[in-house]
């Protein structure tokens, strides 16, 4: 037991998650206790906030419409008596401008009241960049435009409501459906507008001089639009951006020819915003602390205090809580605990050799599963391990035969027994390159374990490829008495054209080598979806399903034997996996035993590639 309680174990880590949780849990609990009984506080809080939002709500449009606060003391005094609170109003010195009593402040206040910087949760009348939208500034109408603009509304209503064709009106035919319900909607600044429902109208071809009369900006917006342009264009000009115009919904478009990036939108839109807060400024109050409180206390409106009896209580229960949680968590650790530790020993004995270590897996929860894992980890490793063991002898054996050979062969020249001639020369090149192949495929091999294996990638005709890996196994494939076919669709690939010749060859070398004479080996490419199958089938014996999880598998061969015929080195396959896993695909096999195996190669295929056209395929090359 002690051992499972040390410094970091897994028992220590659930106990305190356990007191972590139960305190969140008491906590919640302890919220929710204070919630039931103190309900009707609770009530009052939720219509003090309601009282807030109206307070802040009435002083934000005073603050909109007025220079400064001067003449707000009626209103706040208007609204203490509707909301029954003590009001105040304080710049940010916390200097009383206006108050509805007498008191102290708390030490926070209550809200902000800024009409440049609206608090969205206190009030909806946020309009662009957070202004509030009954701050119109220069964008006021005077009484002659107001008029105006509303005789222009009243005309294109008119236009809008009146006798359309009796043909129906569609979008494709351009022309908006019939607002029936249409009215005129004036906003803060006087300006009139059509709209439904809440929505703007736009209206349809009937009507399109009537709304853009309407839409027109009067000489008093046009002066106030000028003069935000020109803040706008002076900050953007600080910043090298070419000028823009704007509009009264807050929208800009580039005012020349000069190209404004996506990247320096934002910055765009940030001048935008500066501006219009600078142009209406001057047109609206500066912001100041607004205090909402109980009349007689310092409180905010809502405050409470837990009396010691309920502290007491609250404290009582959350004890009794944790205890139950360690006690539970004790439980459950414990039961969790022990097959980990009997994993844990397995795998010290798996460490130190004992390739029979097993841990015995009950249930079907994440531990067992976790045992399952590591009883077929513990499988594969000795599979792999004896894979191993044969194949250091494979290769032994390998290299010592070419490196027998040549020995051989020169200390009989050098004794003057053999004649050194262009045959024996020959004989013994022979013997070296296939010593050179063994140890190149195990250098590439090296590399790609350790991440090192290096593609230079460039696009790369599939069909193209695969004859020319064909042509240079023609000899091979004659010699053996085996056609060599290519069938190949159209299709690219973005990949190292050597390394995947290298792929391509080992495939084909292990397919002729497999085949019988008077055998076939077709060497295909198809297009699939964003992917290339490059495809190497032979008319050999085929692999057995239960081997084919091995076939990729370094130093494992079909055939124990060790003839230079078929017994290779076990590492071709190997290699095409890791080049097909550095590319970005995958390699597979398959096949039915007696009529041949098949190997898949899928790769990416190239960027942009479309799914090719169903045809014919290239012609057939023997």
């Amino acid at each position: 037991m002690a051992e499972w309680c040390g410094r970091g174990s897994l028992l220590v880590r659930l106990l305190a998650l356990s007191v972590v949780i139960s305190v969140l849990s008491i906590s919640a609990t302890a919220w929710l206790a204070v919630r039931d009984t103190t309900r009707a506080l609770q009530q009052e809080r939720g219509r003090a906030l309601a009282d807030d939002a109206r307070i802040y709500d009435a002083l934000l449009g005073h603050a909109a419409t007025h220079h400064d606060w001067t003449g707000v003391s009626p209103l706040v005094r208007s609204l203490a008596a509707d909301t029954e609170r003590r009001i105040v109003l304080t710049d940010r010195n916390r200097t009383p401008l206006a108050a509805s009593g007498a008191g102290a402040l708390p030490q926070r206040a209550s809200a902000t009241v800024d009409p440049l910087d609206v608090d969205t949760d206190l009030a909806g009348t946020a309009g662009a960049g957070g202004i509030d939208a009954r701050a119109t500034g220069p964008y006021q109408l005077p009484d002659a435009e107001r008029t105006a603009l509303r005789r222009l509304a009243v005309r294109a209503l008119d236009c809008l409501h009146g006798p359309v064709d009796p043909a129906p009106l569609t979008a494709a035919e351009g022309l908006f459906p019939v607002h029936t319900d249409a009215e005129i909607v004036v906003a803060p600044s006087g300006r009139p507008r059509i709209a439904s429902r809440g929505a703007p109208v736009i209206g349809d071809a009937r009507c399109v001089g009537e709304f853009d009369a309407l839409a027109e900006p009067t000489a008093t917006e046009r002066q106030a639009l000028d003069q935000l342009d020109d803040l706008v264009n002076a900050c953007l000009g600080r910043q090298r951006i070419p000028a823009v115009r704007t509009d009264l919904d807050g929208q800009w478009t580039p005012a020349g020819s000069g190209l404004i990036t996506a990247e320096r939108r934002d910055d765009v839109d940030g001048c935008v915003a500066a501006a219009r807060r600078t142009q209406i400024a001057g047109h609206v109050a500066p912001p100041v602390l607004l205090f909402v409180t109980d009349p007689g206390t310092p409180a905010p409106v809502g405050a409470f205090d837990l009396t010691p009896a309920n502290r007491l209580r609250i404290f009582g229960v959350a004890g009794v809580v944790l205890l139950v949680a360690v006690g539970v968590t004790v439980l459950v650790g414990v039961r969790l605990v022990r097959p980990l530790h009997a994993l844990t020993a397995a795998a010290g004995r798996m460490r130190n050799g004992d390739t029979t270590a097993r841990v015995r897996v009950a249930g079907r929860d994440e531990i067992a599963r976790l045992g399952t894992a590591f009883n077929e980890m513990a499988e594969q490793r000795c599979r792999v391990e004896q894979l191993r063991r044969d194949m250091v002898g494979d290769i032994a054996h390998e290299m010592r035969t070419p490196v027998t050979n040549i020995r051989g062969w020169l200390e009989a020249a050098e004794d003057g027994v053999v004649e050194l001639d262009v045959d024996l020369v020959s004989s013994l090149l022979d013997e070296a390159l296939l010593l050179q192949h063994v140890i190149d495929d195990l250098q590439d091999l090296a590399a790609a374990d350790a991440g090192e294996l290096t593609l230079h990638r460039q696009r790369v005709e599939v069909p193209r490829l695969l004859r020319e890996v064909a042509d240079a196994f023609a000899p091979a494939a004659e010699s053996a008495g085996v056609a060599l076919v290519v069938d190949a669709a159209p299709g690219t690939l973005d990949a190292d054209p050597i390394r995947l010749r290298q792929a391509i060859g080992n495939l084909i070398t292990n397919a002729i080598r497999h085949t019988p004479a008077d055998g076939r080996v077709t060497l295909s490419a198809r297009h699939r979806a964003a992917y290339v199958e490059i495809v190497v089938a032979d008319t050999g014996p085929g692999i057995p399903e239960e081997q084919r999880d091995l076939v990729f598998e370094r130093f494992w061969r079909a055939e124990k034997s060790r003839n230079r015929r078929t017994g290779g080195s076990g590492l071709g396959l190997a290699i095409v996996r890791k080049i097909a896993e550095s590319h970005g695909g995958t390699s597979a096999v398959s096949g039915t035993v007696g009529t041949g195996a098949v190997f898949t190669l899928r790769l990416p295929a190239a960027a942009g590639q479309a799914d090719p056209p169903h045809g014919a395929p290239l012609p057939d090359r023997p």
